[in-house]
């Protein structure tokens, strides 16, 4: 399929693009403030809606799982978290306001929607908040206070299945998980036990030597192991392995890109990640028999804009 230009509208630098759940929609973060909705075909795009409401640059965009109805949630430098919902068709209003954060909110995850309407959040103050939504429309919080105490840069959940649970005998139980990176130049685990966010690696993950730009946890598909790449502003990006609880985490180099690593995305199977960095460049990357990582040929694509960094101070 060729390269299709999509012209967002914004007037600033774009931040974050994230396609809905069905491939028809996009929607884009930017420096100007906005949200912009885009629709998508094979042949063409169209402005849907432009969302305002932020007093700054937004950083992510994240769409909640259809079962949920249509909900975007933002988040900003600003130091909140929008959540917009769609009433009539392309017609958003503003559902939710989190306004807990008192600097730039700059990652947001919305759990596996097994674990129903949960949204995780990192901020430059240094901690991560769960928002999860109660039955009588409300909003529970949970927090990890000073995750990363010089401020979190990226949030991401791990799958709600456990690893191997598909393929022994275990029973499906739901695991609440999550990832974090930070200007501390780490990755941490964090796990919910009896309504508590507790670390659950130890000690934390430290391979990169400049902060963590992103964190992002492979899906699994019940595969006996769980898998976390970061990329970071060192120009590197690590694949982090660990066979099961209670073992110590396990960090190899996928690559250095001798320039910034801002994102990093994996496919649907969890066995392909795209790397976006500083070079203006995004490559895609799959795991051999061998367990070497190796970057898949002709499969790199050229940004006519860098997508920065997420984090300003």
């Amino acid at each position: 399929m060729p390269a299709q230009k999509v012209e967002t509208g914004h007037q600033d630098t774009v931040h974050d693009v994230v396609m809905d759940y069905y491939g028809k929609r996009l929607a884009t973060a930017s420096s100007d403030n906005t949200i912009k909705i885009v629709g998508v075909s094979n042949s063409a795009s169209q402005h849907l809606a432009t969302l305002t409401g932020h007093q700054g640059p937004v950083w992510q965009v994240a769409w909640a799982h259809p079962k949920f109805g249509s909900l975007l949630a933002s988040c900003s430098y600003d130091g909140r978290v929008i959540l917009w919902k769609e009433g009539n068709q392309n017609e958003w209003t503003q559902a939710h306001v989190f306004d807990d954060h008192k600097s730039s909110v700059n990652s947001i995850a919305w759990a596996p929607h097994e674990l129903g309407l949960c949204l995780a959040c990192g901020s430059s103050d240094g901690n991560i908040s769960v928002f999860t939504a109660k039955a009588d429309g409300g909003w529970e919080t949970t927090k990890i206070d000073q995750a990363h105490p010089v401020g979190v840069t990226s949030v991401s959940w791990a799958p709600s299945t456990a690893p191997g649970a598909l393929v022994g005998s275990g029973l499906l139980d739901t695991v609440q998980k999550l990832c974090s990176g930070g200007c501390d130049n780490t990755v941490k685990v964090w796990k919910l036990t009896n309504g508590v966010w507790k670390m659950d690696c130890f000690p934390a993950l430290q391979m990169h030597v400049d902060w963590v730009r992103d964190v992002a946890w492979a899906p699994n598909l019940g595969l006996p192991k769980s898998t976390i790449a970061s990329a970071s502003q060192d120009g590197k990006v690590i694949i982090w392995t660990v066979a099961k609880d209670g073992d110590q985490w396990e960090g190899k180099v996928l690559h250095d890109f001798k320039a910034p690593v801002w994102r990093v995305s994996w496919s649907l199977t969890g066995n392909i990640l795209a790397v976006a960095d500083g070079n203006n460049s995004v490559t895609l990357w799959k795991e051999e028999v061998d367990g070497e990582w190796q970057q898949i040929p002709n499969a790199e694509y050229g940004l006519q804009e860098q997508p920065r960094a997420h984090l300003i101070y």
